[in-house]
């Protein structure tokens, strides 16, 4: 799978994140839907099932949502002015990789442990639901947000620090992409009979 994003990431405006995050919802949705149900909700050996990593991603979107709806000025006050441009897909997917390498781990953003659904297929079908309405949450949100705000504000990351905007939203992006990997390595990689 390539990153396509981070090969045409010249500007990364704030109509274009949307748009690649709406273009990898998409191709997400595709994989996801190609699972059986029982391998979708089975974790992949001692890693998160496939629905983990889709409530993972919900629950750290509906968090960037919530931060966006923060009255600017709330979060100057709170997280400080940007004393930086905002740096680059590339560098923030770089960045987030270092702290994974250092044994960083999702904490209080991991997915909780869920009983085994009466209905399977209802299940899933409300975490495929929720993801995708925190999808269209976020989209419409970023749309509120002028560009110049976009590198003026901050928002905060549990690994990485203060970011700006612009960058957190680029996280977001990358972060969807880095799940959705981390997934197909791991059947890739699976023993036959594992999954």
């Amino acid at each position: 799978m390539t990153d396509t994003f981070s090969l045409n990431a010249g500007s990364s405006t704030g109509p274009e994140i949307q748009s690649a995050l709406r273009a990898l919802h998409q191709e997400s949705v595709v994989y996801w839907a190609a699972l059986d149900t029982r391998t979708f909700l089975a974790p992949i050996g001692d890693a998160w099932s496939p629905a983990d990593n889709v409530r993972h991603l919900t629950k750290s979107m509906h968090s960037v949502t919530q931060g966006l709806r923060v009255p600017r000025l709330v979060l100057r006050l709170a997280f400080g002015n940007a004393r930086a441009p905002s740096r680059s897909y590339a560098s923030v997917r770089e960045i987030y990789r270092v702290r994974l390498a250092r044994g960083a781990s999702a904490g209080r953003f991991a997915p909780r442990a869920q009983p085994v659904p009466s209905d399977p297929d209802v299940a899933r079908a409300r975490i495929m639901d929720l993801h995708a309405s925190s999808v269209a949450t976020l989209c419409a949100a970023i749309t509120r947000w002028p560009e110049p705000a976009l590198d003026a504000h901050r928002l905060p990351h549990p690994l990485i620090g203060r970011l700006t905007v612009r960058e957190m939203l680029l996280f977001t992006l990358y972060h969807n992409r880095h799940h959705l990997e981390n997934v197909q390595r791991r059947f890739a990689s699976a023993p036959t009979g594992t999954t």
